[in-house]
């Protein structure tokens, strides 16, 4: 028998497609990032709209909130990751940051790094400590690199699903994966770490 899960709330608006969504740890605030590239922040709980801005005029593939910095950032198709304060709605920092698409941005939990992935088959590191530097780069795979997972037992690594029928696994500081997990018979568009293992066990086409 299939899975059924109750829908304890829907949020709807007139709106171009979702191309991804996180949640706010401490505010009942859910963030969207649209193909039309605004970012809508969603109250889940009062299912309203709590704040709306336009990012640039090109899809927000990857969105994040930044809490400790009251930020969410974003990356887009035009190349470039944008940080805004979702406060204020003032634009803080811009740059580009791949030379495709950007599909997939992490926030580092307690260092000053934002990961992106991109379908320039790159995975980069980024300092907001150090007016966004480039803090390494990360090269393997041989297609798009469509989502990042930091493992949340131990934060010094992160793994990465690509369409190239790989997940790899990331160490901060090496320029090779630790590993290369193969097996799937298309591409991998996700992957996720649990807080139960070390390991990271969920991968999806």
């Amino acid at each position: 028998m299939p899975l059924r899960l109750d829908v304890k709330r829907k949020l709807l608006a007139r709106s171009d497609r979702v191309k991804c969504v996180d949640l706010h740890p401490v505010d009942m605030w859910l963030l969207a990032a649209l193909y039309n590239g605004n970012v809508h922040i969603w109250n889940y709980e009062t299912q309203t709209l709590v704040k709306s801005f336009e990012v640039c005029d090109v899809p927000v593939r990857a969105a994040k909130f930044v809490p400790r910095k009251s930020w969410v950032v974003t990356g887009s198709d035009d190349m470039h990751i944008r940080i805004f304060n979702y406060n204020t709605l003032e634009r803080v920092h811009q740059f580009e940051a791949h030379s495709d698409y950007l599909r997939s941005l992490v926030v580092h939990p307690t260092l000053p790094y934002v990961i992106s992935s991109s379908d320039d088959m790159l995975v980069k590191m980024w300092d907001w400590d150090n007016k966004w530097a480039m803090k390494q780069s990360f090269e393997g795979h041989t297609h798009y690199v469509m989502q990042i997972a930091i493992n949340p037992k131990d934060n010094n690594t992160f793994a990465t699903a690509s369409l190239d029928k790989t997940v790899k696994v990331w160490q901060f500081g090496s320029n090779v994966p630790n590993f290369t997990l193969e097996g799937h018979e298309k591409g991998v568009n996700w992957c996720k770490a649990t807080r139960k293992s070390s390991k990271f066990f969920k991968f999806f086409l």
